[in-house]
């Protein structure tokens, strides 16, 4: 019999029918814009995003070790979904060989049982309790996608613990200051907790009424993107404007507590259900306070710019106090983070610059899609059943032979194929034809888990053509000018091209360096406007057939960078299929596709010139 403890209390786990301890984690909440639909009509496509539950997956952690992990967007095609991830639990059990039946607990990174009351005031709030946000919601889904599954085995945690879990159990330490900052847990935006002994223990929190990612958000959206979903574009929008003009609006928009904490009046001008549902009081306040709203498409101005960088600013600044604080007071030196505010790359990279820590960790699946690892590794932890070491890069997603390969290349005509004995061979055509200036998409091994492409399915080119950028941008991604890319390199070179020490391991692309200022003019494509880059390091131990990749390129390039950015097109999800991946080929100007050890041409290859 195996247990697990849930608040004060302790429930039984019935055991499978052998000693092995098997927890799927989950995240989502599958009728959450289905319901604003329908309470809400006439709203356009970003405002329904100003909701809960996005980002579903599905994370299976066996005896406290994490197996497979897939978000569902990925199976499903559609970005940022929050439908219960069938498909990605299906793809977790195949991996692992096993059936539902011998699945000991679903856990769902939610729990709003304890909120209840408060959903009761008015009939809308009950109803978007009883068909959304409830746990007997959940269970009814669960049981209409897997019918068989006991009901006595669907566990529910609170979304920070939830991602505070991903973070500390994936750290390797022992003890750690553990901050989690997103957009809202069930009731609070920031969550602080003391973490040691396999235990967290909360210090602080935050209201969602004061939440720097709803603030980040709303302001995305304000600025003509889509809200819980644009924001990276803002940071990468942010190096390009001037902070001087709209500081004094954030400085007095955000107020940094003595405690630690953060107040954000505009935020409590929301004072109906429909102003609190739709945050219009605030948005109100924007279009008054700060700038008129930009509307989707429309072109892009100085003053956008500029509020981008006093944003960015302001979040910075926001991060770095609340962090001091709670390291000062702890005396923790060692710092990790999740929740979907820890994917800001240039507030992370600004913390990392600090040195009021020794280490900085922040969980790769930072968002929601990493609730549900989270939520698995917590359950087993409460079982003294977790693993806790240092989350290597999170290939944890599908992985495909080559026969399955080669069958998917026999459903397209006009492909030239080029098939190579080993990797060795495979690299260094590859190498050759990114200094040659052409662009390659890499498909290999497993998928990746979590938002970024880390050289599992990926677009790679030359860096050091300035053009590159401009060319990615307008004919593969299809994605506005102004956005970064992001340069993998070796950790044996990265302190020769950016500005850390040498042997830094950053291998998640969480975090912004400088590109050092000599090599700047060298690194055109990934050298972003500010000098700084968005840096992946790999090394040969935890990705070996991309560090060869890269020291293919070293020899032919003299440097061991490429240009890393997802495989995919404007929003349609990182590929995960062979044939999504020839279909995105086919359909965008990659000139090479690189699937395991084939090279693969839209034209023979005494055409490639």
């Amino acid at each position: 019999m195996k247990y697990l403890t849930r608040g004060s209390g302790v429930r039984k786990i019935e055991g499978c029918g052998d000693e092995k301890l098997r927890i799927i984690g989950v995240s989502g909440l599958e009728h959450s814009i289905p319901f604003k639909r329908r309470h809400w009509p006439g709203l356009s496509e970003r405002e329904y995003r100003i909701s809960q539950g996005h980002d579903a997956a599905a994370v299976l952690v066996q005896d406290g070790e994490i197996v497979a992990a897939a978000a569902e967007e990925r199976f499903c095609g559609r970005k940022h979904t929050g439908e219960f991830p069938v498909n990605a639990l299906m793809y977790c059990l195949a991996e692992a060989g096993i059936s539902i039946d011998q699945i000991d607990a679903i856990v769902h990174a939610f729990d709003y049982s304890p909120f209840a009351e408060l959903y009761s005031l008015d009939p809308v709030s009950t109803a978007l309790y009883t068909e959304v946000l409830s746990n007997e919601s959940f269970l009814r889904t669960v049981h209409a996608k897997l019918p068989q599954f006991p009901a006595q085995r669907v566990y529910h945690i609170d979304h920070h613990l939830s991602h505070a879990a991903s973070a500390f159990f994936t750290s390797g330490w022992d003890e750690a200051l553990v901050i989690v900052l997103d957009a809202m847990g069930e009731s609070q935006s920031i969550s602080v907790y003391h973490a040691h002994d396999g235990v967290l223990d909360k210090l602080r929190e935050v209201s969602l009424a004061d939440s720097l990612g709803v603030l980040y958000s709303l302001i995305t959206l304000h600025l003509g993107f889509d809200f819980n979903s644009d924001e990276y574009k803002i940071m990468g929008l942010a190096p390009y404007g001037d902070a001087k003009q709209f500081q004094p609006f954030f400085d007095g928009a955000v107020h940094l507590l003595q405690d630690g904490t953060v107040r954000i009046p505009m935020l409590h001008l929301n004072q109906t259900r429909e102003e609190r549902e739709n945050y219009s009081a605030t948005r109100r306040y924007l279009e008054t306070h700060l700038c008129p709203a930009r509307a989707p498409e429309a072109p892009l101005a100085d003053i956008h710019r500029d509020v981008a960088a006093a944003l960015q600013q302001c979040l910075n600044r926001s991060l770095e106090h609340i962090c001091i604080t709670f390291a000062a007071r702890t005396g923790l030196r060692r710092l990790a983070l999740a929740g979907g505010v820890a994917l800001n790359c240039t507030a992370n990279g600004h913390l990392m610059r600090c040195t009021a820590w020794d280490e900085i960790y922040i969980q790769p699946a930072a968002g929601d899609d990493g609730a549900a690892l989270g939520a698995a590794l917590f359950a087993a932890s409460a079982l003294d059943r977790v693993c806790n070491r240092r989350m290597p890069p999170p290939f944890l997603g599908p992985e495909y032979s080559s026969a399955q390969i080669e069958a998917a290349i026999g459903e397209f005509n006009g492909l030239h194929v080029t098939r190579f004995a080993n990797l060795k061979e495979t690299c260094k055509a590859t190498a050759r034809l990114i200094a040659d200036g052409r662009v390659l998409a890499w498909f290999r091994g497993r998928m990746e888990f979590g938002p970024r492409a880390l050289g599992h399915r990926s677009i790679l080119a030359d860096p050091r053509d300035l053009r590159m950028r401009d060319r990615i941008n307008a004919m593969v991604k299809k994605r506005e000018a102004f956005r970064p890319f992001a340069p993998a390199v070796s950790v044996e070179q990265v302190h020769q091209w950016f500005e850390v020490s040498p042997s830094t391991k950053l291998p998640y692309m969480v975090a912004t360096a400088g590109v050092r200022a000599e090599y700047r003019t060298q690194l055109p494509a990934v050298t972003h406007v500010d000098g700084s880059a968005r840096v992946q390091t790999v090394s040969q131990e935890e990705d070996p057939d991309f560090h060869a990749l890269l020291s293919a390129v070293g020899k032919e390039t003299g440097r061991e960078v490429i240009l890393n950015t997802s495989f995919n097109v404007r929003g349609q999800p990182m590929v995960n299929t062979p044939q999504e991946a020839l279909s995105t080929f086919l359909n965008t100007g990659i000139d090479f596709l690189v699937m395991e050890n084939m090279l693969i041409a839209k034209v023979s290859p005494q055409d490639w010139d």
